[in-house]
């Protein structure tokens, strides 16, 4: 049985996966806002809006954020009175967050940073759980849903948005030649970081196809699993429910 997982198209022990990509999001960190507007053309915004439409966040209600960072969903969900709290295993990306925070003026927003495979939190504490665009570059995918699963309250519900492979004929093709030439070149353009983004790029191809995945989130315990496409499956809303 290997030891080995992912980084893009590497096979690296986890200790080092840990290690590399926390060096990815150190390195984009201050561009990384700005490099979503540019590779996305501004849609992520977009598709953000649809996932906390999906997550209905209410008032009052304890959410944990995972992979946060820059806080773009907390600060939509804490908008409707949620009381949020985001978590990153980068602090560097936090402190991003918490800076975009004071500048918005908005409060009441909790900031942690946190390994989403061994979260600090006692069992049944939240009411939902989000991860958005973090969970491929996680180490160990499926203790990182287990431990989303632990965390949550009995009827909370997980959410995760991630990109995926598109089955839309000929989109297919051209999102490829996107991903893997024209996305590293917009990295050392606007962030003066290619191989960053070229491992970005690759995660993609990496992560499990959306049908896997949701297999995945059973397995960890969720029930009612669901997952939406966008783009014919280029990004995929993924939710489940703990019972």
């Amino acid at each position: 049985m290997s030891d080995k997982v992912s980084f893009g198209y590497e096979d690296v022990a986890p200790d080092e996966k840990t290690r590399r990509v926390g060096a990815v999001f150190s390195n984009v960190a201050r561009k990384y806002d700005v490099m979503n507007d540019a590779m996305s053309g501004g849609m992520h915004r977009l598709w953000k809006d649809r996932f906390v439409k999906r997550v209905k966040p209410q008032p009052h209600e304890a959410i944990l954020d995972m992979a946060g960072g820059t806080g773009d969903i907390a600060f939509r969900m804490a908008a409707r009175g949620a009381e949020v709290v985001v978590a990153d295993i980068n602090q560097d990306m936090l402190d991003v967050g918490i800076e975009r925070a004071m500048e918005r003026g908005i409060d009441g927003l909790s900031w942690s940073c946190q390994n989403a495979e061994t979260l600090t939190y006692p069992s049944n504490t939240f009411d939902a759980y989000t991860i958005v665009f973090g969970i491929r570059n996680v180490t160990h995918i499926d203790k990182a849903l287990r431990e989303a699963h632990r965390v949550l309250k009995p009827g909370g519900r997980f959410f995760c948005m991630e990109f995926g492979t598109t089955d839309w004929p000929g989109f297919k093709e051209i999102y490829d030649l996107y991903s893997h030439q024209i996305m590293p070149k917009l990295g050392k353009a606007i962030a003066d970081d290619e191989e960053s983004y070229r491992y970005l790029a690759e995660s993609i191809r990496r992560f499990p196809l959306a049908h896997e995945f949701e297999r995945m989130i059973r397995g960890a315990g969720f029930v009612n699993t669901r997952v939406e496409k966008i783009l014919g499956g280029a990004v995929n809303i993924h939710s489940g429910w703990k019972i």
